[in-house]
């Protein structure tokens, strides 16, 4: 199972599993299909938005778990 963390590129986390976009966007990152966000680490948007880094990559390691 592909584990989530914060040094991951946004692009590269939307290509592990489709089902983590729909989580990001709840957690505040609208801006999924902006091109910064191809290139953009997980811990850069989480600065940008104010979002908790550690929680997000617990939410999305936990969704990974049940869905494999």
């Amino acid at each position: 199972m592909e584990q989530i963390s914060k040094d991951m590129i946004i692009g590269e986390l939307l290509r592990i599993n489709e089902g983590i976009a729909p989580i990001l966007m709840g957690s505040g990152m609208h801006c999924l299909g902006c091109p910064s966000s191809q290139n953009e680490t997980l811990e850069e948007a989480c600065m940008v938005h104010g979002i908790d880094v550690d929680d997000l990559v617990n939410r999305l390691n936990f969704y990974l778990s049940i869905r494999n």
